[in-house]
C-alpha cells in the first residue's frame, strides 16, 4: 500500500491550480494525468536570456531582456501586415518590436507610448534596424528568468504554463529519507531527491542534479529486480535432473554450434536446481534457440515433468508445434497443441491428456493458461517473444505447477547489455552468439526512393522464379501529417501490377485476419505480403527471401534488423532492399551504413542504443518493458552498475527494506512505481 506521505504526489493532475477541463486535455496528450506526472516531466531544453541595458548589434542572435520606453506604435495599411511598437532604450538605440496575426486594439494593450516596459526575445537585424519578433513582456524583476526551462508540450499549452504547474507539484513535495547509500551520496556530492528536481527544472543544464534523480529511477528498478530476485530464490521448487536417455536418441542433422553448448549446459544446471530458474536466452533470428528450448524440454520430461511453450500467436505456436514434431520425431514424447482455435473434442482431448500426465509437451498461446487447462505436473515453463506477454500472464501459466516451474524465457530482438541489466536484472542471461554453419547472411542493399520502378521491375523477376517476398511500410493509412507510403496505398498499387498475389496485414486487422492472411503467405498462395511492422515477429517462410522495407531511414536500428529477419531462413541468397528518402540526418545515415555491413544483431543492438542519444526515449518495443522517464541512455550506462550493486548491498547488508535507510527505499519504490511489479515480476 503506497505510503500516506506520498498521496499529494499521485493525486489527479486537476488539483493543482488552474488545471481545469480545457487544460487537462493537452496535458492527458503529454501523459500528465496526476501530479507527479508533472513533476517528472523533465525540460527537453531551455532558453537563456540575456539580461541586457542597451541594444548592440552583435547581439543580433540571441535573447536578450532589456527594458524599453515606447517611442509609437504602427499599424500596417494592410489588413494582414504586422502592427510594430517603436521602443528604445535609455541610450536612445531604436527597435521594432513586430507583432503578426495580432489585432492592433490588442497591441495598444500591451503598450503605452511613453511608458517603460520590460521585454525578453531574440533579437534580429531587419536591413539597418533591429527587431525583436513577438517578445514577450516580462512582468516585473520576480518574473524574469535568465535560464528559462522548454518542456516537451502539446497543442493547447505553452513551455511556461508547464513550468508554472511545475513548480505547485515541487510545492507538494514532501520531504523524503535518503535511500542512497550515504557514502555514495558524500562521493557524488548530489543534494535530496526533492532539491535536485527543483535544480533541474530551474537549470536543465544542471548535471549534478540530473543525475541525482536519474539515478533514483534506476536505483528504485533496480531494487525492485533484486527483490524479485531474492524472493525466486526462497521459495520452494523441484529439480529437474534430467538422466539423458531421450536427448541421446536425438539425430539431428548437425552438431550443435558452440553458444548452443554452452547454453544447454547451464540451464540444465539451472533446472538441476531445487530454486526456480529464471533465464533470459537472447540469440538472434536464426541462431537456434528453439533447439535450446528443446533440449531444455526433453530435460523436464526425461524427470517425469511436463513442459510448456508459450507463443504470442497462433501463427507462431503451430509454427513451433511442426518444428518441435520434426525434431523430436521418433522419440517417445507426445506433443501438443492448442490455441484459442480448438474447441469441441479436440480441445478435450488435449485437456485430458494434460490432466492425465500422457501429454508431456504443450505449445500454444494464452489458451495453455485458461483456468479449465490443469497439468497432472507442470515442471518448466518456455516463453517465447517473452515481452509480448505481460507478467500477470506468465505468473498465471507459473502457477499451474505444483510447485513453481521453472521459467525460461526467449528473445530474438538482441538487447544491449545495459537494458537486460535494467529490464531483466532479476533473470540470469544466455546469449547465443553465433550462427550454425552454412547460414548465408543476408544481403543488404539501401537505396535511394526515386528507383522504385526499377525495385517493383525486380519484385516481378523475383516472382517470375517461384520466390515470395515481403514488402513493409510504416503507415496503415495516409495522413495530412506524414508523407509516409502507406500499406493500403502500396497493397493497391503492387495489386494493380501483380493481382491477387498480393495480400496486406497491419495492426488494425483483427488477430483472425491477421493470422488468416499471414497462412495464406506461409502456404505459397501468396507471393507478396505488404506489411506494416506486425511481421517484425512471425512467421518462418523459408520461400520468403526478398524483403524491401520503405522509408528505411524513418526505422530505428534494431527494427530494421529485426525485419530483415524475416528472410534468410532457407537455402540460398536472400536478400533485404532499404529504399530511404533522399533528405537523410547524419543518425539515419550511420544507421543504413551499419545495416549493410553488418548482420550482427547484438552489435547492432549496441550501435541503436549509442545513436539514439539521450534526447530520445529508451526504445521500448524493441527492448521489453517500462521505460525510463529520468534517465537518459547515457545516465543509465553510466549509473547502473553502481545501482546494481548499491541495490544488493542494501539487501544484503544493510538489512533489505526493514533498516532506516530500507524504509526509505520503500518509500523509493512506490515513488518510481517499481511496487507494482514486485510481486508479478517474479514471474520473469
Amino acid at each position: 500500500m503506497r505510503p500516506n506521505i506520498l498521496n499529494p504526489l499521485f493525486a489527479e493532475v486537476t488539483a493543482l491550480k488552474g488545471v481545469g477541463a480545457g487544460l487537462a486535455k493537452p496535458l492527458d496528450r503529454l501523459g500528465l494525468a496526476r501530479v507527479v506526472d508533472v513533476l517528472f516531466h523533465l525540460p527537453s531544453g531551455w532558453i537563456d536570456r540575456l539580461p541586457r541595458d542597451e541594444l548592440m548589434a552583435q547581439d543580433a542572435g540571441r535573447t536578450i531582456a532589456i527594458t524599453l520606453t515606447v517611442r509609437d506604435i504602427r499599424v500596417s495599411s494592410s489588413p494582414r501586415g504586422p502592427t510594430r511598437v517603436q521602443a528604445a532604450d535609455g541610450y536612445g538605440n531604436i527597435v521594432s518590436l513586430v507583432y503578426f496575426g495580432r489585432s492592433s486594439g490588442l497591441v495598444r494593450k500591451l503598450y503605452t507610448v511613453g511608458e517603460p516596459v520590460r521585454v525578453s526575445g531574440k533579437l534580429e537585424t531587419y536591413g539597418q534596424e533591429l527587431q525583436i519578433i513577438h517578445p514577450e513582456i516580462v512582468d516585473g524583476e520576480d518574473s524574469f528568468r535568465e535560464r528559462e526551462a522548454i518542456y516537451p508540450l502539446s497543442e493547447g499549452i505553452t513551455s511556461r504554463r508547464v513550468g508554472g504547474l511545475v513548480e505547485q507539484a515541487i510545492a507538494r513535495a514532501p520531504e523524503l529519507g535518503d535511500w542512497i547509500e550515504p557514502g555514495l551520496l558524500a562521493q557524488r556530492d548530489w543534494p535530496g531527491w526533492k532539491e535536485a528536481l527543483a535544480r533541474v527544472h530551474a537549470d536543465p543544464a544542471d548535471a549534478v542534479a540530473r543525475a541525482r534523480i536519474a539515478y533514483d529511477e534506476i536505483f528504485a528498478n533496480q531494487l525492485a529486480l533484486s527483490l524479485v530476485r531474492q524472493d525466486t530464490r526462497r521459495r520452494r521448487g523441484r529439480a529437474l535432473k534430467g538422466d539423458g536417455r531421450l536427448r541421446d536418441m536425438l539425430r539431428l542433422p548437425y552438431a550443435l554450434t558452440g553458444a548452443q553448448a554452452r547454453t544447454a549446459r547451464e540451464i540444465e544446471g539451472d533446472l538441476a536446481q531445487d530454486a526456480p530458474m529464471l533465464r533470459l536466452l537472447q540469440g538472434d533470428v536464426g541462431s537456434g534457440k528453439t533447439l535450446v528450448a528443446a533440449l531444455a524440454l526433453l530435460i523436464a520430461v526425461e524427470a517425469g515433468a511436463q513442459g510448456a511453450l508459450l507463443a504470442p500467436t497462433e501463427i507462431l505456436a503451430r509454427q513451433h508445434y511442426d518444428t518441435l514434431r520434426e525434431t523430436l520425431a521418433g522419440l517417445p514424447v507426445n506433443i501438443a497443441v492448442l490455441t484459442g482455435r480448438d474447441k469441441g473434442r479436440a480441445r478435450e482431448g488435449v485437456l485430458m491428456g494434460l490432466a492425465d500426465g500422457s501429454i508431456d509437451i504443450l505449445i500454444g498461446t494464452h489458451a495453455i493458461f485458461q483456468d479449465a487447462v490443469t497439468y497432472r505436473d507442470l515442471g518448466l515453463v518456455v516463453v517465447d517473444e517473452q515481452h509480448r506477454f505481460g507478467v500477470a500472464e506468465r505468473l498465471a501459466l507459473s502457477a499451474k505447477g505444483k510447485t513453481t516451474p521453472h521459467l525460461l524465457a526467449m528473445t530474438a530482438t538482441p538487447i544491449p547489455r545495459t537494458l537486460v541489466l535494467a529490464q531483466h536484472g532479476e533473470m540470469d542471461q544466455s546469449r547465443l552468439d553465433e550462427m550454425p554453419p552454412g547460414r548465408e547472411p543476408v544481403e543488404t542493399r539501401v537505396i535511394s526512393e526515386e528507383r522504385l520502378d526499377e525495385v517493383v521491375n525486380a519484385l516481378g523477376r523475383h516472382l517470375a522464379e517461384g520466390k515470395q517476398a515481403y514488402w513493409v511500410c510504416p503507415l496503415v493509412e495516409e495522413s495530412e501529417k506524414s508523407d509516409l507510403a502507406a500499406a493500403e496505398a502500396r497493397a493497391a498499387a503492387l495489386a494493380g501490377r501483380f493481382g491477387d498475389r498480393v495480400g496486406l496485414v497491419h495492426g488494425k486487422m483483427r488477430p483472425a485476419e491477421k493470422d488468416a492472411v499471414m497462412a495464406r503467405f506461409a502456404g505459397g498462395e501468396l507471393g507478396v505480403l505488404v506489411a506494416t511492422t506486425v511481421i517484425e515477429v512471425g512467421v518462418n517462410v523459408p520461400n520468403a527471401t526478398l524483403i524491401v522495407i520503405e522509408h528505411a531511414d524513418r526505422f530505428g536500428l534494431a527494427q530494421l534488423h529485426q525485419l530483415r529477419g524475416r528472410v534468410g531462413r532457407g537455402g540460398g541468397q536472400s536478400r533485404c532492399l532499404l529504399l530511404r528518402g533522399n533528405a537523410l540526418s547524419e543518425t539515419s545515415r550511420a544507421r543504413l551504413a551499419l545495416m549493410r555491413e553488418t548482420n550482427d544483431g547484438f552489435m547492432i543492438a549496441e550501435e541503436d542504443l549509442r545513436l539514439r542519444g539521450g534526447g530520445e526515449l529508451l526504445g521500448t518495443r524493441q527492448s521489453g518493458e517500462a521505460a525510463f522517464r529520468l534517465a537518459t541512455p547515457e545516465l543509465l550506462n553510466e549509473l547502473l552498475p553502481i545501482a546494481y550493486d548499491d541495490a544488493r548491498l542494501l539487501i544484503d547488508r544493510d538489512g533489505g527494506l526493514s533498516g532506516a535507510r530500507g524504509q526509505a527505499a520503500r518509500v523509493a519504490l512506490y515513488l518510481f512505481e517499481r511496487d507494482a511489479g514486485v510481486a508479478l515480476l517474479r514471474s520473469g
